[in-house]
């Protein structure tokens, strides 16, 4: 399995990194995950390219993670494609085709398939109220709900062709029963949207993510920091020296571009 981040900004724009997209690859399947503003971009610069991406999965629906969606279907129209699947959390169809609502030129342009994609993983439901895991671009994907300001899934991504697991936060701050839902992956990538210093919620800080890392029981390969505001510009190397002060894996920051081997 090969991820390629495509964004690794957020919401107030740095001029160097496109908002949230990451790109999945395991064989021939192929899956994106979120589509904020530059991420389409992002995926152009891929030898994928949007042309052979038909599947786009959602995190949750905040404007930075899905506003090149009508981009990426015109896009994808204009080239000859003929059909789409968007996948995600409760409200997905409802998001989409009002999209298409506004855009009413684009309706009917491409065959959609629009799914809802819930929790997996939930210490506060019974394992017969839990939904998946599901099948998605030919990967086998668990949901995690997060804390976030809107109602948002992490995932966890592993091939049907077998090796290990990549996990995504999406937005979330951090607690340690996230990180145990990435307990054997081999990357993790994890929100850590603002330096140490800034008084945040709904997204973690260095030092935060860090006591959650060393309080989960889990066992985790590299640890990829994403969703950065302007703010940990000039920060990075003091984001890491916090995150060291209470865990001692590998943990480095994503950029835009970057393509990872999960092995």
């Amino acid at each position: 399995m090969r991820i390629t981040f495509l964004g690794t900004g957020a919401a107030l724009p740095t001029g160097e990194r496109y908002q949230t997209g990451l790109l999945i690859q395991s064989g021939d399947d192929r899956l994106l995950v979120d589509c904020g503003s530059g991420a389409l971009h992002g995926l152009a610069r891929t030898n994928v390219g949007y042309e052979h991406v038909d599947t786009l999965l959602l995190t949750h629906h905040h404007l930075d993670h899905v506003s090149d969606i009508m981009p990426l279907l015109k896009a994808r129209w204009l080239d000859g494609q003929e059909s789409m699947t968007i996948a995600g959390p409760a409200g997905t169809p409802d998001l989409i085709e009002g999209l298409l609502d506004t855009h009413e030129y684009m309706q009917d342009r491409m065959e959609l398939d629009l799914r809802t994609v819930g929790a997996t993983t939930d210490a506060g439901q019974e394992a017969a109220e839990r939904d998946g895991p599901h099948d998605i671009a030919g990967f086998e994907v668990e949901a995690m709900e997060t804390r976030h300001s809107m109602y948002c899934l992490a995932y966890r991504f592993e091939s049907q062709e077998g090796g290990p697991a990549f996990v995504f936060s999406g937005d979330s701050e951090a607690f340690p029963e996230l990180i145990e839902f990435a307990d054997g992956a081999a990357v993790l990538a994890h929100d850590c949207s603002f330096p140490d210093g800034v008084d945040v919620s709904n997204h973690p800080t260095p030092s935060s993510l860090g006591e959650a890392l060393a309080a989960a029981d889990a066992d985790l390969g590299r640890v990829y920091l994403t969703h950065l505001y302007p703010h940990t510009g000039g920060h990075e190397e003091e984001m890491l020296d916090s995150i060291g002060d209470h865990y001692d894996g590998d943990v480095r920051l994503a950029r835009d571009g970057l393509t990872v081997d999960v092995s």
